[in-house]
């Protein structure tokens, strides 16, 4: 909460069968669904059609993505809407989702009877809940205060969900309750400027 973010439009990765079917995925290598390719490929013509709306060009912008497989293929779906050279998309560890560790590929439901809650029913406390093996979310922010460090420039960001909740804390000072019960869509983009936020829905009608 230290760091005076610059201007960013950020992406979450579409769809993959593991989030249809309520896993935690978290740091594993999870591809894209047909359903996710297509998020991907909307995302991008919204963030085409945001950028000209604004009279800004894609290359004003630094490109950053998480290296997982679904968050890369994601990010050349999106690149694939724009017609004009773009600056590399440069992958950034720090952006990796938050690692549930010994509790990836169990479902929601599952854990939510006792081992880890479900969003919609978490405590504040969450946010620095560790599960065995794995990171919680203010260890996530550590890393994600540490990219935000070296940012120079309005950025474009293609990631995760817990990326996402995290850096709403970080811009907005959600509260940590707020932040780790937010469900992140994944058919959207989100810009950031000026310490908040504004959610632009694919596939739907929104004004500036």
């Amino acid at each position: 909460m230290s760091i005076l973010w610059p201007e960013l439009y950020f992406i979450r990765h579409g769809q993959t069968d593991w989030n249809a079917e309520g896993r935690y995925q978290g740091s594993k290598d999870i591809p894209l669904n047909d359903i996710g390719r297509a998020q991907a490929d909307l995302n991008g013509k919204v963030l085409a059609d945001l950028l000209q709306r604004s009279g800004r060009s894609p290359s004003d912008f630094s490109w950053h993505v998480s290296p997982l497989g679904r968050t890369q293929e994601t990010m050349q779906r999106v690149r694939a809407a724009f017609t004009e050279p773009l600056p590399e998309a440069v992958p950034d560890k720090r952006l990796v989702e938050v690692s549930f560790g010994v509790y990836e590929g169990r479902l929601h439901a599952e854990l939510s009877a006792g081992e880890m809650a479900i969003a919609g029913e978490r405590t504040a406390e969450f946010w620095f809940f560790r599960p065995p093996s794995g990171e919680s979310y203010e260890d996530v922010a550590q890393r994600v205060i540490s990219f935000g460090h070296e940012l120079h420039g309005p950025a474009i960001i293609v990631a995760h969900g817990g990326i996402l909740r995290i850096l709403r804390r970080l811009i907005e000072d959600f509260p940590a309750e707020r932040a780790v019960n937010w469900f992140p869509p994944q058919d959207c983009v989100v810009h950031f400027t000026g310490g908040k936020s504004v959610v632009y829905p694919a596939g739907q009608s929104w004004d500036d």
